[in-house]
């Protein structure tokens, strides 16, 4: 029974060859110029937002959780991402005019 089983097994021979793959052809809008970014010596940028497109409050069970949709400098995608807001008030409060400031 064993052997009938390692048999069956024989026969399958999963390949993958290269000339499955086909070429991706990327949208051209959707590259940056690199003239206008602030790149650092880490080949990296800083994300900076400019605006806040929207805010909800999701409810658990005994906890609420603030979150909001950011609008980033640089970001060609409509609609911006999803956020969330306790660790962004810190960070930038010129968005936040509606949070009173701890003096």
């Amino acid at each position: 029974m064993n052997l009938n089983f390692l048999m069956t097994w024989a026969a399958l021979h999963p390949v993958f060859h290269v000339s499955l793959l086909k070429k991706c052809v990327g949208d051209p809008t959707s590259i940056l110029p690199w003239e206008s970014l602030d790149i650092k010596d880490s080949l990296s940028y800083e994300e900076v937002p400019i605006e806040i497109l929207d805010r909800q409050v999701w409810r658990l069970r005994d906890k609420e959780i603030a979150s909001m949709k950011v609008f980033w400098r640089n970001q060609l995608v409509e609609g911006g991402t999803l956020e969330a807001e306790a660790n962004k008030i810190s960070h930038y409060p010129h968005l936040f005019p509606f949070v009173p400031t701890l003096v």
